[in-house]
């Protein structure tokens, strides 16, 4: 078991983290953002970031390369719609697309938003984990908290018209 601390506070145990959330274990803050038969979309539970989505898998696997014809069809759809109401919805105008094969967890991209509070940390993408770390001991405040939740309902709203 690992012991993960949510950007909430909220620690928990679990196997997998990937695995708790698409299962319904762990309830992400503000739900699911959108699920189909093989993926589950939902805001970034360690990172208190307006518009941060993790699309993960439902299916336990850690590459790319392991997803089904019909899984890889599901994710350039699933991503692009949720690029789309990204852009759309919260004005998102630039996003970085992460996914790794070295995680604890299973198969998922995280798509984070790039603002233009990030930019104190630099321009690139070597400016991402400071930008992580910055919201989580930093952003973690009522405030900010109320426009995450209201950007998860936002994209919520559209992408499950």
């Amino acid at each position: 078991m690992r012991r993960i601390t949510l950007s909430n506070g909220k620690i928990v145990e679990v196997q997998c983290l990937s695995c708790a959330l698409t299962g319904g274990l762990i309830e992400p803050d503000g739900g699911v953002v959108l699920e189909t038969e093989y993926f589950h979309a939902h805001q970034d539970v360690a990172y208190p970031i307006k518009g941060l989505i993790i699309l993960a898998s439902k299916r336990h696997i850690k590459c790319l390369d392991e997803l089904t014809e019909e899984e890889k069809l599901d994710y350039i759809k699933v991503l692009t719609k949720i690029r789309k109401a990204q852009r759309d919805t919260l004005g998102i105008e630039s996003v970085y697309y992460f996914y790794n094969e070295d995680t604890t967890h299973h198969f998922h991209t995280w798509m984070v938003p790039r603002y233009e509070w990030m930019y104190e940390f630099g321009r690139s993408v070597e400016s991402v984990r400071p930008a992580l770390l910055h919201a989580r001991h930093e952003m973690n405040n009522a405030k900010n908290i109320k426009e995450v939740m209201d950007a998860i309902d936002a994209l919520k709203n559209e992408l499950n018209k």
